[in-house]
């Protein structure tokens, strides 16, 4: 029996991570994941990932267990993984924005937690959930696919 669940993860992009390389990384995220009905959204934080993903449990741990062996992930960490009675990001197969540490810290209220990239790994489900209420209900609902900012900017 399936179940609806996310799975919140944030990681540190290791250095053959290019920014460069998220446009082709989103494009191929959003067609796998209207594939496998999988729903969620993306931030990336100056160097570091945090991600949730919504959908069939077997989907979700298969897509997990898949970017805990991406070699361009380092520091791993599972926030939280537990069932959904509905998803949160059901119009976007993945959402997506670049957010600077400044601007992270804001959104959960704490100016000075984001000192580097690793300290995405350090976010408790507290501060996950703070983070994801931002993302769900600011002003970036409205971009149903998400932003990518210009390389560089």
């Amino acid at each position: 029996m399936t179940q609806l669940i996310h799975c919140v993860y944030a990681s540190t992009a290791e250095s053959i991570f290019m920014e460069s390389d998220i446009p082709a990384l989103l494009e191929r995220a959003r067609t796998f994941n209207a594939e496998q009905a999988l729903t969620g959204m993306l931030l990336y934080i100056e160097g570091g990932f945090f991600q949730v993903l919504e959908g069939d449990d077997a989907v979700v741990d298969d897509l997990y267990g898949r970017i805990k062996r991406d070699p361009r992930h380092s520091k791993i960490t599972l926030i939280i993984r537990e069932p959904i009675a509905a998803r949160d990001f059901s119009d976007w197969t993945m959402g997506f924005r670049t957010v600077d540490a400044r601007e992270a810290g804001k959104l959960i209220g704490e100016n000075d937690f984001f000192k580097s990239a690793s300290c995405v790994t350090q976010l408790d489900s507290g501060r996950a959930k703070k983070l994801l209420g931002a993302f769900r209900t600011g002003s970036w609902r409205h971009q149903r696919t998400g932003t990518h900012r210009t390389i560089g900017s």
